[in-house]
């Protein structure tokens, strides 16, 4: 079948940059919401549990419940709420927070101009009543980049905002919680960090969209995908593969099927501008639901080791990559 690796060393090698940024690892909150953005997220709540960082941060109760024995605090992003004392909740909206039950520990979220989720500049006030009179525990205070990783203003902008709110709240007598914006992008574009936290969602997974004028952290890729051989045979020039017959021979050649397939999450593409596999060359005629075909005979290959190049193969982002792969892929940590 085919299988995923998880390379720790790379992994460790990426929160050691990202240490490096923040001065600290209680700095960090390794971000493991969606199986840990495909990776699996109990075995990289376990390995990064051994290096020392202490939070994590989850979709919903369900994913936190998973992983919360490897981690101090969890911060969960969404979904239902039911406190525990390693539990925050990040709270996205005045009709959510007017529904918390005291002494639940939340992180108020801040529209700062993604436009997404938390409540507006505007909203604070009735937010910190209803915090007040319902007796809600409040730890945090956060926001969300939008384009952190582009360039432009749109940065600066939110950042602006984000510290406007800050030093609000702090003059409305909240001094011992934490404020946190950045991301991944924001914590590899900033000179200085001076934030109280770090949610590192795909830096710690090696990939960084960040335009190159930022400059380079030189991180890790950390996962690879392999595929074993299920059949091999010989072709005669002219003889067509797979559906459609879209590809066709150029000469007598040895070609093998591998058990991955769009089934399993990877990306169909197109015949016209085949994936090139790592090391057995392009993928040859239409990627079937459980299979593809490739020139040779070996039997493993190594299907990507980079999912930032793949993205840009298929002109999309390497979340979308490795989220997709399926979590019946068998994954395995290798150093």
């Amino acid at each position: 079948m085919a299988y995923i690796t998880l390379n720790r060393s790379n992994l460790y090698h990426n929160f050691a940059q990202i240490a490096i940024k923040t001065g600290s690892l209680d700095k960090i909150a390794i971000v493991l919401k969606d199986n840990a953005y495909g990776h699996g997220a109990i075995l990289v709540a376990s390995m990064a549990s051994q290096y020392g960082i202490k939070k994590a941060i989850v979709r919903n109760i369900e994913e936190a419940e998973e992983i919360k024995e490897y981690f101090e605090e969890v911060i969960i992003l969404g979904g239902e709420i039911k406190p525990q004392s390693k539990f925050s909740f990040a709270i996205n909206s005045l009709e959510i927070l007017k529904t918390i039950k005291a002494n639940t520990k939340i992180e108020l979220k801040i529209d700062t101009g993604m436009h997404r989720n938390g409540i507006m500049i505007s909203e604070i006030d009735e937010a910190l009543a209803i915090i007040k009179n319902n007796n809600i525990n409040l730890i945090g205070v956060m926001s969300h980049f939008a384009s952190a990783d582009e360039l432009g203003s749109e940065y600066f902008y939110q950042y602006k905002n984000f510290q406007k709110a800050k030093q609000y709240i702090i003059s409305k007598g909240y001094k011992n919680i934490r404020f946190h914006i950045d991301n991944s992008a924001g914590i590899l574009r900033c000179s200085e960090f001076n934030k109280d936290l770090v949610r590192l969602g795909i830096g710690a997974y090696g990939h960084s969209h960040m335009d190159s004028s930022f400059g380079d952290m030189n991180l890790k890729p950390v996962m690879s995908l392999y595929a074993n051989k299920v059949s091999t045979r010989e072709l005669v020039g002219g003889e067509r593969i797979g559906y459609g017959g879209e590809y066709a021979a150029k000469e007598n050649i040895t070609v093998s099927t591998y058990d991955i397939g769009y089934g399993d999450g990877w990306r169909r593409g197109t015949v016209n501008n085949p994936y090139g596999t790592v090391d057995s060359g392009n993928i040859l005629g239409r990627v079937s639901m459980d299979f593809i075909t490739l020139q040779g005979d070996k039997d493993e290959v190594c299907i990507m080791n980079d999912a930032l190049k793949v993205a840009k193969h298929y002109g999309t982002i390497a979340y979308e990559i490795t989220c997709a792969l399926h979590s019946n892929i068998t994954r395995t940590i290798v150093d």
